[in-house]
């Protein structure tokens, strides 16, 4: 019987996107459509194949080009080193190789074009072995195939080159044009193939914008312990990509929704504390992700002081109040309190962030920042001295202007006169501390006596002791500010006889 149905009427964003399409397959970089050329004339196939297509037709520069062929990785290779300038072994094990075509002068008249780089993926599904954290890796031998196995329909888009033939054999670019997010075959089956691919959903539903199909929802809610089988290094490098979107918010919203979070970020959903009746506090996890909105928003441009996307200042807006679960207490007359939630957040955030094998640096720094992120709250109620103010800089030390970004964005009070008076002492505080630095160089404070003179005027050898003096004059520095040589070895004199000319 012949099929009378109707054929569906595309929608105006899919129209948009295939005009959009035309474009990118006549605008590929001519050494991309080079080496598609070699790889046809050595009788394999080659089509740029994932991100680069998807962003091109959401109208976004891709620096890098993917490509997936049916060759092995060592004819791979062969046919890259003929192709490029440079290349390389990204992971030969994996059956990928990378490699650099150095940019080429321009025809007369036009710009120079830029170095164009590549990474080949011989045709390939990743599954993993029920016990094991890392991908088993099985060659394949169709482009169809190899796009089957990716994460999502709308990465499952591919460009046959040097053809220029569109491949989309799971309505990506309709699911693109949706803003829906989908697999290419049975949501749990992607799931259990690769684990990972549930925090890659998270990510681009901030990244792209897009809704989880509902099939995607309910397998990751009743897959979440299967990511528990994934390493740390990567579950990691997905949450910083999610991080530096620029809005992460939609994104942590389905981690912690679906229940993953809970594996692998737990002082996050634990911020949602029930709010009684009396609403005697805020909602601490909403607060927390209002906080790191605003924090981005304060983000500078590369030449400012916290370019953007930081992941310092965004990790310390998202887990500054994590202590607060561990802290909470009910006290009489109805209030609720936190006391020292900041120095418990500061040790829970460093024990997370080492458990996801963040780097050193990253981890002091967002721990410092928790610690620190309710200094600033004495000053308003009482005039800081230039003690207190100089303190304030030296304990920061480089990460001032994050907090200074922190500080502002934890204040999410609907009380208009509240917010406007918290803003107006710290730019008062902000106003002390550029003259104070103006005057006495804030950011390279130290005693007005170096650890040699100690030891001269005292005449004493290396040992302790040298340490407390010092301490004691770079106390003193902090209170009174700068001081000439003079006054300073009469005080650390009269510290000395206090503390007995044996330094007891």
């Amino acid at each position: 019987m012949p099929d009378h149905r109707p054929t569906p009427v595309p929608s105006p964003e899919l129209l948009a996107l295939q005009r959009r399409a035309a474009d990118v397959l006549t605008s590929l970089a001519p050494e991309a459509l080079e080496l598609g050329a070699a790889f046809e004339a050595a009788g394999h196939e080659l089509a740029l194949v994932g991100g680069p297509v998807r962003d091109a037709f959401l109208g976004r520069a891709s620096t890098d080009l993917d490509f997936a062929t049916s060759a092995p990785p060592q004819e791979t290779e062969r046919l890259l080193a003929a192709w490029g300038d440079a290349h390389w072994d990204i992971g030969k094990e994996f059956g990928t190789i990378g490699a650099r075509r150095f940019a080429r002068p321009g025809a007369q008249g036009r710009p120079a074009r830029s170095d164009v780089v590549v990474e080949v993926t011989t045709y390939r599904s990743d599954e993993y072995d029920p016990a094991s954290r890392k991908p088993v890796v099985a060659f394949g031998h169709t482009l169809e195939g190899d796009l089957s196995r990716r994460d999502f329909t709308v990465n499952a888009l591919a460009v046959r080159v040097p053809s220029l033939v569109f491949v989309d054999p799971f309505g990506g670019l309709a699911d693109l044009a949706a803003g829906l997010l989908r697999t290419p075959v049975g949501a749990q089956q992607s799931f259990d193939d690769d684990p990972l691919r549930m925090m890659r959903a998270a990510r681009f539903t901030a990244q792209l914008g897009m809704r989880l199909h509902p099939d995607v929802g309910e397998a990751m809610v009743a897959m979440v312990d299967r990511i528990s089988i994934v390493s740390a290094e990567r579950v990691r490098d997905e949450l910083v990509k999610l991080m530096l979107t620029p809005d992460p918010r939609p994104g942590l919203e389905v981690l912690v929704d679906t229940g993953l979070a809970d594996r692998v970020l737990p002082e996050l959903p634990a911020l949602r504390l029930e709010i009684d009746e009396h609403h005697r506090h805020k909602d601490v996890y909403q607060h927390s992700l209002t906080v790191l909105t605003q924090a981005i928003a304060m983000e500078t441009g590369p030449d400012g002081p916290v370019p953007g996307p930081d992941l310092v200042l965004r990790l310390a807006a998202l887990l500054h109040d994590i202590g607060k679960p561990a802290t909470r207490r009910f006290e009489p007359g109805g209030g609720v309190s936190f006391h020292h939630h900041e120095m418990a957040g500061a040790k829970l955030v460093a024990k997370r962030l080492r458990a996801l094998r963040f780097d050193k640096e990253t981890v002091q720094a967002v721990a410092r920042l928790t610690e620190l992120h309710l200094r600033f709250h004495g000053y308003g109620e009482q005039a800081w001295t230039d003690s207190a103010v100089r303190r304030y800089v030296t304990d920061a030390g480089p990460l001032l202007e994050r907090l200074h970004r922190l500080t502002r964005s934890d204040c999410t009070t609907r009380n208009r006169r509240k917010a406007e008076r918290l803003s107006f002492a710290y730019d008062d505080l902000e106003a002390r501390i550029a003259e104070l630095r103006e005057q006495e160089e804030l950011a390279a404070i130290r005693p007005d006596l170096d650890g040699q003179q100690i030891m001269a005027i005292l005449g004493i050898p290396p040992g302790p002791v040298v340490g407390e003096a010092y301490r004691f004059l770079l106390d003193l520095r902090m209170e009174r500010g700068p001081q000439d040589p003079e006054e300073a070895e009469r005080a650390l004199r009269e510290w000395w006889s206090r503390h007995g000319s044996g330094g007891s």
